[in-house]
């Protein structure tokens, strides 16, 4: 089956290219042009991943994002913005976009990084059933992808549970910010290492104790990050 794009985008110009380049790449497209219209095409078009402009008219890019994160809504998200500050880029990761892209864009690179988050959700089912990664209170099951603390269930999107276990699999291993591109977001070229530390942030903000002071990921100054077992603490008598 063909995996649905849903594109939110109030230029026409800017839509038609997209869907053209979409449907070439074999993708199903639906063109929607507000941020409210979104919600409806959730419901009937049932996308596979979201192109979504920051400046709509009705809503704008950063509350749909919220709105449908705050619905439980999962679906990967690539915001699209025409501004240059890092700021509104930051936010539509704060508001949980997976990606996003600068305009002017290239159209093959928008294609190949929605090929490379298919890429990375996709998990093939195994015949044998691989048991939980345990690092301290931490514990992950990759094919039903879920994590606990202590025993509790913790809520993570997409992209966080792939960073979350990609660093559980290189457990005490130091990774640059590259290789965690590489790796997570699967680029095959130079990308802002900046969604690598947002995406850091929130992990740490749901699985630290105290996020300022991590004990499960290290930030490894000037060159990336380690997931390490936590220090046990010892008691006295």
């Amino acid at each position: 089956m063909k995996k649905k794009i849903l594109i939110v985008d109030d230029e026409p110009s800017i839509s038609m290219l997209i869907e053209f380049n979409l449907k070439l790449a074999g993708f199903e497209v639906h063109c929607v042009f507000d941020g409210e219209a979104v919600f409806g095409a959730i419901q009937t078009f049932r996308p596979d991943l979201i192109v979504l402009d920051l400046m709509l008219p009705k809503m704008d890019g950063l509350q749909v994002c919220r709105k449908l994160r705050a619905q439980n809504n999962l679906v990967p998200i690539i915001m699209l913005t025409a501004m240059q500050d890092l700021t509104d880029k930051i936010a539509g990761l704060d508001n949980g976009a997976d990606d996003y892209m600068t305009k002017p864009f290239s159209p093959q690179e928008l294609v190949s990084r929605i090929q490379a988050i298919h890429r990375r959700i996709q998990i093939l089912p195994s015949t044998t059933e691989e048991a939980p990664i345990a690092i301290g209170q931490i514990s992950v099951r990759a094919e039903q992808r879920e994590v606990t603390l202590n025993g509790n269930p913790i809520e993570l999107t997409p992209k966080e549970f792939e960073l979350l276990l990609f660093l559980c699999k290189h457990r005490g291993k130091v990774l640059s910010r590259q290789q965690l591109l590489h790796g997570v977001w699967d680029y095959h070229f130079l990308g802002d290492t900046r969604i690598v530390d947002v995406h850091i942030s929130h992990l740490r903000d749901k699985i630290e104790q105290n996020a300022r002071h991590p004990e499960y990921i290290m930030t490894i100054r000037n060159v990336g990050y380690k997931l390490t077992e936590p220090a046990v603490k010892e008691s006295y008598a």
